[in-house]
């Protein structure tokens, strides 16, 4: 029976590099994303690998897409192996500089695109649950949504969200032989600054510079995540310090560690003139 897996936002970024990643395993991968153009490029080379894949296009922000979507899946595999919510967006910026709608305009997306999907696909994830297979719910959440930092309020709550919500359906889904896991990346270098939005001056540079800070590559990335789902983690974190960052939050009393990481903080921020 052939392994089928959907990536979303598969078309650029961390979804690319997931996209080629479960391609390279031997996967037919459906990509689905809001640019056929850059899809088609990603369809490209997994082809030059030997693969296959095919791209069907979806705004996780629309029922009516994410329907679509889930009729064609149906139509072409019948069944699904693993769904990897991977779409996301950036924000950031200090509080007074996120209005509501930037709120919502990354909740709807990060949050509920992604409960959207994981509502629509699970009738395909049954049909493999029970065989000799382990259907997989991979959520692409972030560090920010376990250790959060200053000047990302709702990129950090829409990503700490996913982590509860990827929790939940962990213990929910776990009768039904279907297994979740969410991974926690640190920032690296992808195209997240893209997506980015933000009111607040300066912000956009201060991601670009947290961005390329990293000592690893998307590809390493997705082969960290991979290989974690694949053994059945629940959490994946990423990064060496990530990992301890997210140890010592859990071992210190809160106090020392939120004092911590006030200090470590101290300097962080951008500019506040609205001009």
């Amino acid at each position: 029976m052939s392994y089928h897996v959907l990536v979303t936002g598969g078309a650029s970024g961390l979804g690319k590099a997931l996209a080629l990643r479960y391609a390279k395993a031997g996967a037919e991968v459906c990509i689905s994303d809001i640019n056929p153009d850059t899809a088609a490029e990603v369809i490209k080379e997994i082809k030059d690998l030997q693969g296959k894949a095919f791209f069907i296009p979806c705004d996780i922000t629309q029922q009516q897409d994410v329907d679509k979507l889930k009729e064609g899946l149906a139509e072409k595999w019948q069944h699904l192996d693993v769904l990897v919510n991977n779409a996301g967006v950036a924000t950031a910026g200090s509080l007074e500089f996120e209005d509501i709608e930037q709120w919502q305009w990354v909740m709807n997306i990060n949050l509920l695109g992604l409960v959207r999907m994981t509502k629509s696909l699970l009738s395909l994830l049954r049909t493999v649950a029970g065989s000799t297979r382990v259907p997989r719910i991979v959520n692409i959440a972030s560090q920010a949504g376990i250790t959060p930092i200053p000047m990302m309020a709702s990129y950090n709550a829409s990503k700490a969200a996913v982590v509860s919500f990827s929790e939940t359906m962990h213990l929910e889904l776990a009768r039904e032989g279907i297994h979740v896991s969410v991974a926690c990346p640190s920032f690296f270098n992808t195209n997240l600054d893209k997506s980015l939005r933000s009111q607040q001056p300066g912000a956009d540079k201060l991601v670009k510079k947290m961005l390329t800070r990293s000592d690893i590559n998307a590809d390493q990335v997705a082969d960290i995540i991979f290989q974690g789902a694949e053994k059945q983690q629940f959490m994946i974190i990423t990064h060496k310090q990530g990992k301890t960052a997210h140890r010592l939050k859990r071992l210190l009393p809160t106090k020392r560690y939120l004092n911590m990481i006030k200090h470590k903080t101290r300097n962080f921020g951008v500019s506040r003139d609205t001009e």
